[in-house]
């Protein structure tokens, strides 16, 4: 790992740790970064780092990266893996998370851009909530830049209060029905990140789509997290995301069997796993290891809602009478 710009000791000293540790991962991010980084500049909480983290690019955006960190010295790093090397999302995040100096980390990808006061918002959240492991708010899916229609999704099951652990592991996705978080939102407390071990870095290739899950499932497990209804985000989507390209090659259900597979084991090795846990898990992997009774049980899960909404309207109906 190397840094264009490495901090003296004595700048250290004098400037102080940040509160915040800013990482933004790329990998031929050219067409995108400058927009991501002046986002960051633009933040109207200015205690922060910013670690620019390469993940072997060949193209320009390694030079924009470098340039900013000569332009910043000491405010911004340029980082990298030994020799250039490309090594997934995964290990290029937990890259930045070891040379990260402030209390908090914060997640931007490359492609992505934060409304100005994401930070100052969100840190005044942790605040609040000196045990907070985790922030974050609804996302704005931003496809105007490219002339389509932008969406406001709010994720988590829990809005603006917070959630103890396990509840988020179990009803946000993978293995509930909520939307998760998205990384580029998220403002995690660094020892909560450290406490968990950081990014799963087995998840590499089209599994890279499921690495923020592997993340998150074990933060969710152990600490209190918040789920804002606020936006902070526009979260870009083009065609060129790891998503939209596993989804494109048919690969969405192999790559969700691997996460859960492993998920299974990660919970095997947990000493006090709760069975609430498990239990979600096993709905969430039944179709792919029992088919046929899952069909069965989802008929018989529609059928009972019915059943459900039916018995719901009679009452409705008798009360209004």
């Amino acid at each position: 790992m190397t840094s264009a710009q490495p901090l003296s000791i004595a700048a250290e000293r004098n400037q102080g740790a940040p509160r915040v540790s800013v990482i933004v991962i790329f990998l031929n991010a050219a067409a995108y970064l400058t927009e991501a980084i002046e986002s960051v500049h633009a933040q109207t909480l200015g205690d922060w780092e910013l670690l620019l983290v390469d993940d072997g690019s060949s193209d320009a955006s390694t030079a924009i990266a470098q340039d900013q960190a000569a332009r910043h010295p000491g405010r911004i790093r340029y980082l990298e893996h030994a020799g250039h090397a490309n090594r997934g999302m995964s290990a290029t995040r937990n890259l930045g998370i070891r040379q990260a100096r402030g209390e908090f980390l914060a997640f931007l990808d490359a492609d992505d851009v934060w409304l100005p006061t994401k930070l100052s918002d969100q840190l005044a959240i942790m605040d609040a909530n000196p045990g907070l492991g985790m922030v974050c708010g609804a996302v704005l899916y931003w496809r105007s830049w490219s002339g389509g229609e932008d969406r406001t999704f709010p994720t988590g099951h829990l809005l603006d209060r917070v959630v103890s652990p396990p509840g988020a592991a179990i009803e946000v996705y993978p293995l509930g029905r909520h939307i998760s978080a998205c990384p580029s939102d998220v403002l995690v407390r660094k020892s909560s990140a450290e406490e968990v071990g950081c990014f799963e870095e087995h998840f590499t290739g089209p599994r890279q789509m499921y690495e923020d899950q592997g993340f998150f499932v074990k933060l969710f497990l152990v600490a209190p997290v918040y789920f804002s209804t606020h936006v902070w985000l526009r979260y870009r989507q083009h065609p060129d995301s790891i998503s939209a390209q596993v989804n494109a090659a048919g690969q969405y259900d192999d790559v969700r069997y691997y996460f859960l597979n492993w998920l299974e084991g990660y919970l095997a090795r947990q000493p006090h796993a709760d069975r609430r846990v498990g239990a979600a898990l096993a709905r969430a992997i039944r179709p792919f290891r029992r088919p046929r009774l899952n069909a069965v049980l989802t008929q018989l899960q529609r059928a009972r809602r019915r059943c459900r909404s039916v018995i719901d309207r009679a009452m409705s109906k008798g009360r209004s009478r």
